[in-house]
């Protein structure tokens, strides 16, 4: 086979969310043509809240949106932990000019239907027809010259390379590893917006905080120029299986799975519009990620529970290294596939686990007790063991990692 016969030109990304968007900015800037296509017959991001560490903000940065970050996101001021009972605080570390100073970008919280909106507007600018609404996969055809989305519709679209954005529950995917399908976690999370002038003074400060309990949790942090709170609770040994975005749950039942816990938490449910719920979904991390010329980004390829708050960031820097990896082995798909999961796997599964590993941390029995808590605090958030969980993932660099 000649080079010219593998070479990609047109790629084709499966799914318009956070990670598929990213990847056509990033992949457009480096000379591809790109068809992005979508189930939904508009996009809109639903969802709450998304934390962007400097390692993710830098990605946005590199595609031109420093605009919007500073527009639409709130910096914080730094990252704390509570205890569910006492409320008591420790401080972990500076979120704010500590970031930019150290990593060269800042921590950024946004509403994810305002980042989205970002990335779609950016895209629509450098491409007006790049996305194609109402387009649902179905399947992955590998036994062409080139590979082929089926459309539900019956249409093909063939590019020179498929990518696989679309999510925990990626159809591109089974392409590559087969018909697996992800597990329940046995964790459900409640999500809400509160406009922050609902809030007593002492939870509008422009922090990320988590608070920790036994078998649960709770998260907070501004969003959208510190206008709105975002707030996420996890709770352990469920069996709701409903992994939806927009089910709705109800105001009693929130504040049940939290009973007991400090007067912030109930204040901050009761300040919640709509209580949304929805189901924690995980897989094994996979070692392949491509087949052909078939490839998968972001939660088609590593679902990540949201205990590290690297999710997204995950997505977004698969786009772009993704993107880096085509341009640098001059669109030569294998050579590129090959790069770019050698500069990604490893990193991602790391991911996985270390979320995993705050599942158990956030939620540990020895939390019960507020004296035996405090131990156990300043134990596991000790200044050397919290840099060892986050300084490596800080640091990355999207656009220096070896492709």
């Amino acid at each position: 086979m000649g080079g010219m016969e593998k070479k990609a030109e047109h790629v084709v990304i499966v799914g318009a969310g956070l990670g598929g968007l990213t990847a056509a900015l990033a992949l457009l800037r480096q000379g591809f043509r790109v068809t992005v296509l979508e189930q939904a017959p508009a996009l809109g991001e639903v969802g709450a809240g998304v934390q962007l560490s400097a390692n993710a903000t830098r990605v946005l940065s590199l595609i031109g949106l420093d605009e919007v970050v500073a527009a639409s996101g709130a910096q914080p001021t730094d990252k704390e932990i509570r205890l569910w009972s006492t409320g008591q605080t420790w401080q972990l570390f500076d979120l704010g000019a500590a970031s930019v100073q150290r990593y060269g970008h800042t921590y950024a919280m946004f509403h994810r239907a305002d980042l989205h909106k970002a990335l779609e507007n950016a895209l629509r600018s450098l491409a007006p027809g790049a996305i194609r609404l109402n387009c649902r996969c179905e399947s992955v055809d590998l036994s062409g010259p080139r590979p082929s989305v089926l459309l539900s519709n019956g249409e093909r679209v063939a590019g020179d390379l498929i990518v696989g954005a679309d999510g925990v529950h990626s159809r591109v995917r089974r392409a590559i590893v087969g018909a697996d399908q992800p597990v329940f976690s046995g964790m459900h999370a409640w999500r809400g917006v509160i406009p922050t002038n609902r809030l007593p003074g002492h939870l509008r400060k422009p922090a990320g905080v988590n608070w920790v309990g036994p078998g649960r949790h709770v998260i907070h942090y501004p969003l959208r120029r510190c206008e709105l709170t975002n707030f996420v609770g996890i709770v352990e040994g469920s069996n709701w299986e409903v992994e939806s975005w927009t089910q709705q749950g109800s105001l009693d039942a929130c504040l049940g799975d939290f009973k007991g816990w400090h007067e912030d938490v109930q204040t901050m449910i009761r300040a919640v519009d709509v209580h949304f719920k929805w189901a924690l979904m995980v897989r094994e991390p996979i070692e392949r990620w491509s087949s052909g010329c078939v490839t998968l980004l972001g939660d088609a390829a590593h679902p990540t529970l949201p205990f590290l708050a690297q999710g997204a960031a995950m997505a977004l820097e698969d786009g772009y290294v993704l993107a880096r990896a085509l341009a640098a082995h001059s669109g030569d798909v294998p050579a590129a596939l090959s790069a770019y999961e050698s500069a990604r796997v490893e990193r991602t599964a790391k991911v996985v686990r270390g979320s995993n590993g705050n599942a158990a941390r956030f939620h540990n029995p020895k939390l019960a007790n507020a004296q035996g808590a405090a131990q156990y605090i300043e134990d596991q958030w000790a200044p050397d063991k919290v840099r060892e969980r986050y300084e490596w993932l800080f640091e990355y660099k999207v656009d220096e990692v070896p492709v």
